[in-house]
């Protein structure tokens, strides 16, 4: 199957719908020529989104990301790429956890910086701040859409509360208003977007980029032994608050069902989990990471398993996971 476009929500950007992200990766796994390898391949299977943050490798991930661009000599009309906001990197006051004015539009040259591009497509706030004022928030991410810095803005992991309030000062002030929101999305993390933000999807036109398909790795089945791969993320250092819930056994009997249905159709576990994300139509995009190339087309091969998600086997995935 060949990729399929989608809107963001209610803009007219087009995303594809599988999309390649640079969490944990980055830096972690990847030196720029695994990374720059790793992102030809997702490009030449059709994935026009690359997604990034500020914070992830301390701001590294982006430098490896605007150079596996450079060199590969993308023209700028064709991807799609982002960036995020709120954690810092930098450990002084209005620099760290925050949403305030001061740091989002300093924060905005340093990615640029770094990424080496005179704009991003897309803005998220990584999360919400609740010592800042959501007009002040507001009113900056607008600004920075107003300088031609970032084309939309959006949010990832907050309230639908918030969300809407967001939306509503915008509305009110003729401000940009938020255009797309990244939660967490799997059979496991189903909550937001299939309940908190029901709403939100036709009150305001909200795309999802979502991220995590495969739940840490827990979706593709390689802990079912309890025991944690040298090559996982899990392993790396500073990820051990991944291990007991990866490792745990909790969802062991859920994941043996989900890898039965998986083989009648001809797919791994993970395929079938990144299927099933895109499958939902409030879900613009699904982020996927790899840390090898043969990895990044396993993921896209997923594209093949959507075509066989008709309604009985979507009852079936539903009887398993609750």
């Amino acid at each position: 199957m060949q990729m399929p476009y989608r809107r963001l929500g209610r803009s007219g950007l087009e995303v594809s719908a599988l999309s390649f992200g640079s969490w944990v990766s980055f830096g972690a796994q990847l030196d720029k020529g695994l990374a720059r390898d790793c992102m030809a391949a997702a490009y030449d299977g059709g994935v026009n989104f690359f997604d990034n943050a500020e914070s992830y490798a301390g701001g590294e991930s982006e430098r490896l990301m605007g150079q596996a661009i450079a060199e590969l000599g993308w023209a700028r009309h064709s991807y799609v790429i982002s960036t995020k906001f709120f954690w810092g990197i930098h450990d002084s006051p209005n620099m760290r956890s925050t949403l305030n004015r001061k740091y989002l539009l300093q924060a905005i040259d340093g990615s640029l910086e770094r990424l080496g591009l005179d704009f991003v497509d897309l803005i998220f706030c990584h999360r919400s701040d609740p010592d800042t004022p959501i007009e002040e928030t507001v009113r900056a991410c607008s600004d920075i859409v107003s300088s031609g810095k970032a084309l939309y803005w959006g949010t990832s992991e907050w309230s639908a509360d918030d969300i809407r309030a967001a939306w509503e000062i915008a509305e009110r002030h003729h401000l940009h208003k938020p255009v797309m929101e990244q939660p967490q999305y799997n059979m496991f993390e189903r909550r937001k977007v299939e309940r908190s933000y029901l709403r939100l999807y036709d009150d305001l036109g909200l795309g999802l980029t979502t991220w995590s398909p495969l739940a840490s790795g827990l979706l593709t089945g390689k802990y079912l032994g309890g025991d944690v791969p040298a090559d996982s993320r899990a392993a790396l250092p500073g990820y051990e608050w991944l291990r007991n819930s990866l490792t745990s056994g909790r969802y062991n009997d859920q994941i043996r069902a989900l890898q039965g249905i998986a083989a009648e159709l001809d797919a791994s576990l993970a395929q079938l989990a990144i299927a099933w994300c895109a499958h939902n139509p409030h879900v613009s995009t699904v982020i996927t990471g790899a840390s090898r190339v043969e990895q990044v087309r396993e993921n896209l091969a997923a594209l093949d398993v959507l075509d066989r998600l008709d309604d009985t086997v979507m009852a079936r995935i539903a009887e398993v996971i609750g």
